[in-house]
């Protein structure tokens, strides 16, 4: 017979297992996720909720990064199948993904095919020298997704971040914006409605060639449209945002008012405005030229938003450089590369989504920034100089003779400067308190604004595209052509669109912040033997304490009987 005690055992265990299944049930039905991480490294922002919880079809994700890799690279593709783990937590089976390996390809042909293929589709690959069992490896690895949805396919480069940070900081920082760069691009494949962005023209603006870089950025994710304003009878109403790059003539008081209702109305504005102009022909020839103003009639708009951009310019020690005809080699000219601090590298940034781990930017001919009192206007500060400046004011000379000159650390003293805001708020109308430019109607007048953002860079310059030394094709919006740099001038202006019009907030899943904790190495070889015993002995002399307790407990326990 079985004792009562047995019998209760038996029911307990029986309740405990019925318990299991049903938890088990319950969870598969309505599963639950808790993250314990500090930095919450393993959840994801609502945007992205919602955006994954709204696919009606799969999304098919291929990551060219498998086979040998170094740790760190290793590091990364666990980081992006958690993040697409995530996804699929919220998608369910509309996200289907799959690692390849570019290299496994049978021939030689066959591969380098295969790796053309990839790069044709827009991802860049990164060479790579890594020591594997003592031995020195070299490897092409290919950071990148291929991203379709409905038929589209978009490249999606995930190796990002700054390119002056350590590798293991490059790394966590492409781990910090892996969720914003795979959600934004099937958003981008997701949406039925692209936005509306206006180039504002008639005020002598850089030709098309020139802003090529820059409209086949937009066009990945936008319709673009240019935007007479001089001959724009209509309102702006019908675009989601206006770009005004790099005016060289005046706005009208019919143009201004325009622009300004257009904000009223909720409207979002980019601001890319120089204050000097040079003539670099003559900046290059003899004792140099003299920068002097634009007269832009914008300068009240603005200061009514908040912001002044000052009539200056600023050198940096931390610069691009540029060509200089240092001789002739037969009938080829020898050119020689020269830091030139008129051409500032912004490699600081605010704390901001927009320019959260962005790479550096590069400026040309740029002033300062300096805020003004406006009620309702929150500023948030995106584009800062190093703390190694000059700050000329007009009339500033320009010569080449100056690249000549040593670069004197204590002349460059006037700590960061601002070169970009963001100003978010209600706008108050400069048309308030004021006369209406003539033939404008009181009836439809707006003098204080619905909720809007707009952003304002001090250069014209950093949204040109520069042209291919050999063949005279527009260049991607950042690159170099006399090096392999890329800037990171078209990220800004596509996260600051983003920002801007994105209803549903994908970009704030920039805002993820991934801690770096490293070891003190120091530390560790103090203590490396200290911490070795205690992690040998310590579980031994564990599990014999308690057998020896075990053992005088059941002896004192049946000494009774």
């Amino acid at each position: 017979m079985v004792s009562e005690r047995k019998k209760g055992h038996i029911l307990l265990f029986l309740i405990g297992l019925v318990l299991v299944v049903i938890a088990n049930q319950l969870i598969s039905k309505y599963p639950v996720r808790f993250d314990l991480t500090e930095e919450k490294r393993y959840s994801i922002s609502d945007a992205s909720k919602q955006l994954l919880k709204s696919l009606d079809d799969v999304a098919y994700i291929e990551i060219y990064l498998d086979g040998e890799l170094p740790s760190g690279f290793k590091r990364l593709k666990k980081a992006i199948s958690e993040t697409l783990e995530d996804f699929k937590f919220y998608a369910g089976t509309n996200i289907e993904y799959k690692f390849i390996d570019p290299s496994v390809a049978k021939s030689q042909q066959a591969r380098n095919e295969f790796y053309q293929s990839i790069v044709n589709k827009g991802i860049q690959p990164t060479n790579l020298t890594f020591k594997k069992d003592g031995n020195k490896t070299e490897r092409l690895i290919f950071p990148g997704a291929s991203v379709s949805y409905y038929g589209k396919e978009k490249a999606v480069m995930l190796l990002k971040g700054n390119q002056a940070a350590s590798a293991e900081e490059q790394l966590n920082q492409s781990i910090e914006g892996l969720e914003y760069e795979l959600s934004s691009a099937i958003r981008t494949l997701a949406s039925d409605q692209r936005k509306r962005v206006g180039m504002v023209l008639g005020h002598g603006e850089p030709d098309s060639l020139d802003m090529a870089g820059l409209n086949n950025a937009l066009l990945d994710k936008y319709d673009v449209f240019k935007v007479d304003l001089p001959n724009k009878t209509k309102t702006l109403d019908g675009y989601d945002a206006l770009v005004i790059a790099k005016p060289t003539t005046a706005f009208s008081e019919e143009e201004k008012y325009k622009l300004d209702q257009y904000i009223m109305k909720g409207g979002k504005a980019l601001f890319f405005l120089d204050a000097l102009q040079v003539n670099m022909d003559s900046a290059v020839n003899g004792d140099g030229t003299i920068a002097i103003p634009y007269e832009l009639n914008l300068t009240d708009m603005l200061f009514k938003y908040g912001v002044r951009i000052n009539q200056n310019y600023i050198q940096d020690i931390v610069c691009g450089n540029f060509p200089v005809v240092a001789g002739n080699m037969g009938d080829q000219p020898q050119i020689r590369m020269l830091p030139w601090p008129f051409f500032p590298v912004i490699n600081k940034f605010g704390d901001h989504p927009i320019v959260k781990n962005m790479d550096a930017i590069s400026m040309k001919f740029a002033a300062n920034i300096d805020t003004v009192k406006a009620e309702g206007i929150k500023k948030t500060p995106l584009l800062y100089t190093s703390e190694y400046t000059r700050v000329l004011t007009f009339p500033v000379k320009v010569a080449m003779n100056d690249l000549q000159k040593n670069l004197d650390p204590k002349l460059f003293n006037k700590g960061e400067q601002v070169m970009g805001y963001l100003l978010e708020g209600k706008f108050t109308s400069m048309y308030k308190n004021r006369m209406l430019p003539d033939g404008i109607s009181k009836s439809g007048f707006i003098e204080s604004g619905q909720e809007s953002a707009i952003i304002v860079c001090s250069d014209g310059d950093m949204i040109r595209n520069e042209f291919n030394l050999k063949t005279g094709d527009p260049l991607e919006l950042g690159a170099d052509p006399f090096s392999t740099t890329v800037f990171a001038n078209k990220d800004f202006v596509m996260n600051s669109l983003e920002y801007l019009l994105n209803d549903n907030g994908i970009i704030t899943a920039k805002a993820k912040e991934i801690k770096l904790r490293p070891l003190d190495k120091v530390k560790v070889a103090e203590e490396k033997t200290k911490w070795q015993v205690i992690n040998l002995a310590l579980p031994i002399l564990l599990l014999v304490l308690y057998g020896i307790g075990r053992h005088y407990y059941r002896k004192k326990k049946y000494a009774r009987f």
